[in-house]
């Protein structure tokens, strides 16, 4: 039997951003509420930039991966001044489909484990070709 090379993305790719929290960022500047803390969308962005760069330095020449799927508990909220960092972590792949689990703490000098947790959930991303998507969404 001939062995299967192994797949380039592989589950445990992990990446972590940082974003410290600034008057752009917030509910009143994106338009998703009227208060000035860290905006739900700003926080979906972060996490996605994660899981993109979990990714980046494996991904297969030509390819890239698009957001298919978000589920995403925004669970507190973040003043203007804090820092938070989102870890991705691939965690399962299906074919082309990539899921990935994704943490949005504040960043604290305490343990990873002991840091208020902002946002938890679930992007799913699916691997495609660049050029083919490209050429598709602009016919």
């Amino acid at each position: 039997m001939e062995e299967q090379p192994a797949p380039v993305l592989a589950p445990g790719l992990t990446a972590r951003v940082e974003l410290a929290v600034g008057d752009s960022d917030t509910a009143q500047a994106l338009g998703s509420g009227d208060v000035p803390v860290l905006a739900t969308p700003r926080v979906l962005a972060l996490a996605e930039t994660a899981t993109v760069a979990a990714t980046a330095r494996q991904m297969p020449s030509g390819m890239t991966t698009v957001g298919v799927r978000v589920e995403l508990a925004h669970l507190a909220a973040t003043p203007i001044g804090r820092t938070v960092a989102a870890q991705a972590t691939l965690a399962e792949v299906d074919a082309r489909r990539l899921v990935f689990e994704v943490h949005v703490t504040e960043v604290a000098d305490v343990p990873y484990e002991q840091r208020r947790v902002v946002a938890e959930g679930r992007v799913e991303r699916m691997l495609v070709d660049r050029q083919r998507f490209l050429s598709k969404a602009f016919d």
